[in-house]
């Protein structure tokens, strides 16, 4: 990725940008001083197709000429003005970031009055809606469902937001405390805090017989005392933490991966998911939509 990233591309597209433009000036002026001179004095190039046409020796029409010219001014004056040239601004300081910012102020503005009135409604009447749903969903599919899917029932690593198993609660204000600041979950990998190879595995095997998953019961036994090293976050009775997003490790519900080799690979790996802030791209009145849409779809 740093091949597209170093100095050599933003010199590469002001270069053959430069040359595109004075290479067209010098082609326009070169064509102007070359005259060819007609031998038969008819006034043509003595080049002929299909036995009767020939090619005339008349100079470009003038409007032609200067739209050329028109046009080679205009590039240079935009580059001056806008970003074009490599990691040159342009002196106007227009940029498609400040743009897009524009235009979703503008409106954002407008839907200001839509907005409103969802706004002083409970997120569980709201879910009810069926315009607020409308408006939820769309803005689900474009800021949401990258991760979550369009149906909201997640994949591996992104969560299911259609059943009633949450990291950090289902409660119509833990989901929008969720959407508006983001969450940072983090497992540290705790081998060694297991002990060895074996106690490892046990403790994936005790684990698995927590969420009544096919598991070695011998080796269940011996992980349950060496699973206090996990229970600080999950409980010991393994149920999860939604105060700090641990997972319930007691039903059937993976977020990545099941089986005992999922188990053990979490335990030495450790794992980090985040979910990024909505607040910075979405208002608080769409966040609050949006809220009600996800509640909704895990309390039809």
């Amino acid at each position: 990725m740093s091949d597209f990233t170093n100095n050599f591309w933003p010199i590469f597209i002001t270069t053959i940008s430069l040359l595109g433009i004075f290479g067209c000036a010098l082609l326009l002026w070169l064509t102007s001083k070359i005259k060819i001179v007609s031998t038969n004095g008819d006034n043509t190039s003595g080049h002929v197709w299909d036995e009767d046409l020939r090619e005339m020796n008349n100079p470009l029409p003038r409007w032609w000429v200067w739209m050329f010219i028109l046009t080679i001014i205009f590039a240079l004056f935009y580059l001056m003005a806008y970003p074009g040239l490599g990691t040159y601004a342009g002196k106007l300081g227009w940029t498609e970031v400040n743009q897009y910012e524009k235009e979703v102020a503008t409106a954002n503005k407008a839907l200001e009055p839509l907005y409103s009135k969802f706004e002083a409604m409970p997120i569980e009447e709201l879910a009810l809606n069926t315009e607020a749903h409308a408006i939820g969903e769309r803005l689900f599919m474009n800021n949401c469902s990258q991760c979550h899917g369009s149906d909201a029932k997640g994949s591996r690593g992104f969560p299911n937001l259609t059943d009633h198993d949450w990291l950090y609660g289902g409660s119509p204000e833990r989901i929008q405390e969720t959407i508006t600041g983001g969450r940072m979950g983090m497992m540290p990998p705790m081998a060694a805090a297991v002990g060895n190879a074996e106690d490892v595995k046990n403790v994936a095997n005790y684990v698995l017989s927590l969420s009544g998953s096919m598991y070695d019961s011998g080796r269940a036994g011996l992980g349950k005392e060496k699973f206090v090293a996990c229970a600080a976050c999950h409980g010991p009775d393994g149920k999860g933490n939604q105060t700090i997003g641990a997972p319930n490790l007691s039903d059937k519900i993976w977020l990545h991966g099941a089986g005992e080799a999922a188990i053990i690979k979490r335990i030495y790996e450790g794992k980090v998911n985040q979910m990024p802030a909505q607040a910075g791209r979405l208002t608080p009145a769409q966040i609050h939509v949006v809220a009600a849409y996800v509640w909704g779809m895990s309390n039809k």
